[in-house]
């Protein structure tokens, strides 16, 4: 297998480092090699583009509350598997769930449930396994 990392888990703030421990857990339990980034599609459009474009990951897992534009933004930069996680914050996070599952045609972004980064994990692993059966 390759030494480059499977998984590429971005979070839009410090924030939602408790999401991104759920997604970990799961990884590293499985033994995924992954790799994690705080990149705000706001703030830091510049160094997110930049990242994107020297990833080699299979698949991000994108974590973000509020207007959640992270995951739609890594989508319509990469050709590969986007799997989107809401965050709950102000509206419990329906306002990140609509965010992510409102994407406009051509950028798919999977969702999970609000702060499911468990689940997140385990679809990167499916996913992960038509390219690496035997993971």
């Amino acid at each position: 297998m390759t030494e480059e990392p499977f998984i590429s888990i971005i979070i839009g703030s410090k924030t939602d480092q408790p999401i991104l421990d759920k997604v970990t857990l799961v990884l590293d339990e499985y033994k995924i090699k992954y790799e994690s980034k705080i990149i705000s599609a706001h703030r830091n459009p510049d160094e997110l583009d930049k990242y994107l474009q020297e990833s080699s990951s299979d698949v991000y897992i994108t974590i973000a509350g509020l207007s959640a534009a992270l995951p739609g933004v890594v989508a319509s930069k990469v050709s590969k598997p986007v799997i989107g996680v809401p965050v709950s914050s102000k509206l419990g996070g329906l306002d990140a769930l609509l965010s992510i599952v409102q994407m406009p045609k051509g950028v798919p972004v999977a969702t999970v449930g609000i702060d499911n980064g468990q689940n997140a994990a385990y679809l990167a692993i499916r996913i992960l396994k038509l390219k690496y059966p035997n993971l």
